[in-house]
């Protein structure tokens, strides 16, 4: 199998057409509720469908195809659908950390339940707008991940194989939820240390965005216990490396491009790597900058104090240390996975996509 075939084969368009057609049937259903509840399930349609990296998937289909998994064979159709629900679990996520995190936008759009309160607004609603949409947003996250495990157990994999990926798949929900209370006690509590930040990353995002759909298709495949090893050593070190990648481009980033507001972490006090790195060194080597930082993280920042502290994360060294652990970390990646016993078309497509997941502008 050439590497372009394995593109195409992993490449988003299949995942879409089974999310597409997983999710038209849902609307159906939703129909004998009214046109009400139609609304609100054509809502979280388009938003799964209206966007994303599809990661995930990709990811999981990859460790399937480096196990021995034939992407032109029979089983393909069902894994490519069982891999598609890790994006419905990845839209309940998102749609609940935007309320969390009370962002307002997503990919350049409002974030869900900022739509759905814009919809409580034009059809005249009673109540308040805002609540309904919150309330709404959660319901929606709710039903896709409860989607998530239909679209799995409906997929058409053997029961040997739904057995096998049966504790991956506990596990990665679980901890995208563990990473997730995580977070919001390291942000409640004023945490500054690195580990606590790490802790976070490895949980919220290197576990089910790319360790966990690696080990998921290699369930699929009976990947023996060498490989799956390997995965996960991979999965950890790329998923983490891809969070740092995301923290930079919170404060440093283009909103044009990323979709997102430059400087909302800082303006919401996020215990981020970055964040932890620079304070650190700050209280080392530079107290007045330190002492600045702690003044304005979680205030709301003027474009003036985020260029101030984007000179500061840079002066200190912060910058510069955590894009070290970014390319420390993918090249590590790399060689576990070359060192592994994955195929080699799978090989070198996931070390194209551990460099673009580290390397992004969005």
């Amino acid at each position: 199998m050439t590497v372009s075939h394995l593109e195409a084969a992993t490449d988003a368009y299949a995942v879409d057409a089974a999310l597409g057609d997983f999710l038209a049937e849902r609307r159906a259903e939703a129909e004998a509720l009214g046109s009400d509840v139609v609304a609100m399930v054509a809502e979280l349609e388009s938003y799964v469908l209206g966007g994303g990296k599809r990661m995930r998937p990709a990811f999981a289909l990859l460790g399937w195809i480096g196990a021995g998994g034939d992407p032109d064979g029979p089983a393909a159709a069902a894994v490519v659908r069982a891999c598609a629900g890790l994006e419905l679990l990845h839209a309940a996520a998102l749609m609940h950390d935007d309320i969390i995190d009370a962002s307002r936008t997503r990919r350049g759009r409002p974030a869900a339940h900022v739509a759905l309160a814009g919809q409580h607004r034009t059809r005249r609603f009673s109540g308040d707008a805002d609540a309904f949409g919150t309330g709404t947003a959660l319901l929606l996250g709710d039903l896709a991940q409860s989607w998530a495990d239909a679209l799995i157990r409906a997929s058409g994999l053997p029961a040997d194989a739904q057995a096998r990926i049966g504790p991956v798949w506990s596990a990665v929900r679980s901890e995208v939820l563990y990473g997730q209370l995580l977070d919001l006690i390291n942000q409640a509590s004023r945490a500054e240390d690195v580990d606590s930040a790490l802790r976070v990353n490895r949980y919220k995002t290197a576990s089910y965005t790319v360790e966990r759909p690696l080990q998921f298709g290699a369930a699929i495949a009976d990947a023996p216990a060498e490989l799956v090893a390997a995965y996960r050593a991979f999965g950890a070190d790329v998923g983490i490396a891809f969070q740092l990648r995301d923290d930079l481009l919170g404060v440093f980033g283009d909103p044009e491009v990323t979709g997102k507001p430059s400087g909302d972490d800082l303006r919401e006090a996020k215990r981020t790597v970055l964040l932890a790195t620079a304070l650190q060194r700050a209280d080392e080597h530079d107290p007045d900058a330190a002492l600045f930082l702690r003044s304005v993280i979680g205030t709301d920042l003027s474009d003036d104090e985020l260029a101030t502290v984007r000179r500061v994360l840079v002066d200190v060294g912060a910058v510069a240390r955590v894009e070290r652990q970014i390319s420390l970390r993918t090249e590590r990646a790399v060689a576990v996975l070359e060192a592994s016993g994955a195929g080699r078309p799978a090989k070198q497509r996931l070390a194209d996509m551990a460099v673009h997941a580290t390397q992004r502008t969005r």
